[in-house]
């Protein structure tokens, strides 16, 4: 019986790490994946805002935060910050979180994805 549970607790464990890892993200293949959002973002310091704001700096930030831009009325009541948490969801699909958003895109259904472009906007926000 012993051994049985500590396989169960070392597979529970070898899972929790095997997702927290997939979860980190890798900022070199979300700079790839971040092709997808150049027709309408910018992520570089001092960037343009196009169709869509300039995202650098993005993470930690209000949301409706960037000088400038017009956003929807639904994007500046929304009173989210975006933490890893919310712009997994909202590159999901964008329109569950932020009813009314501007924003056309319908999002990054692979979590890997998802989670590189996030570790590419971190980095790209230093």
């Amino acid at each position: 019986m012993n051994r049985l549970l500590c396989n169960l607790l070392a597979g529970v464990f070898i899972v929790a790490v095997s997702t927290a890892a997939a979860q980190a993200g890798d900022a070199a293949k979300g700079e790839k994946v971040f092709n997808k959002c150049k027709a309408c973002h910018t992520a570089e310091k001092g960037g343009k805002n196009k169709v869509g704001p300039n995202l650098h700096g993005v993470v930690g930030r209000k949301a409706g935060g960037v000088d400038g831009f017009k956003y929807s009325s639904a994007m500046t009541a929304s009173g989210l910050t975006w933490d890893e948490a919310t712009l997994d969801k909202y590159l999901e699909k964008p329109k569950d979180v932020v009813p009314k958003t501007k924003m056309s895109f319908p999002g990054l259904k692979k979590a890997d994805e998802r989670a590189d472009v996030i570790a590419f906007l971190k980095q790209s926000g230093k």
